[in-house]
């Protein structure tokens, strides 16, 4: 008040940047690979719950249950069952924080749909995490696939490497590639 007007500055952002410059730190976990598949395959298999359950649980485990809504605030949920009674429930699910068609789907199991905050739980959902998965054509119908686990502290992202970050996320990529080579290419 009395003072000149501040000029107008512009506060849009571009996603397709925030993301790829989000800085991965100590407490992230991260997995690359170039899948033998092209890239509208791999986003298929990836964004549709009926392909999802088929390769997103490393065997012998088996997501039973996938929701997921591809919009922002949308709901991200699995449940998991394997040997010896292993049942994640139905547990807390997860909310999608962003799509980019073909690129890149952000979610994290710190909201849940709504982005209303989720309760800590036990397994998986006594860490919450943001994953960041990304898709690039790397050329001769392979996809650069890159998946980043953001974890508030050290704490958190041990407790993912103990569950089994690397190996885990490392065969489902495998499964994913699989997966996807056996899709068909829709016009």
């Amino acid at each position: 008040m009395g003072s000149a007007a501040r000029p107008v500055r512009d506060l849009s952002f571009n996603p397709e940047e925030r993301w790829r410059n989000a800085v991965i730190n100590e407490n992230d976990l991260v997995l690359e690979r170039t899948l033998d598949a092209p890239v509208d395959l791999v986003w298929a298999a990836y964004t549709d719950p009926e392909h999802l359950k088929q390769w997103f649980a490393p065997k012998p485990y088996q997501i039973t249950e996938c929701e997921l809504d591809l919009r922002p605030g949308g709901i991200f949920r699995i449940r998991m069952v394997g040997p010896d009674n292993f049942d994640t429930g139905h547990g807390n699910p997860g909310c999608v924080l962003e799509v980019v068609e073909g690129k890149r789907l952000t979610w994290t199991s710190a909201l849940g749909p709504g982005f209303r905050p989720n309760e800590a739980g036990e397994g998986c959902e006594s860490f919450p995490m943001t994953a960041i998965v990304t898709l690039e054509d790397a050329g001769n119908g392979k996809t650069a696939y890159k998946a980043v686990a953001l974890h508030k502290d050290a704490k958190d992202k041990a407790a993912h490497e103990q569950m089994g970050f690397h190996d885990g996320w490392g065969t489902v990529a495998g499964q994913l590639e699989d997966y996807a080579k056996g899709l068909k290419v829709t016009a």
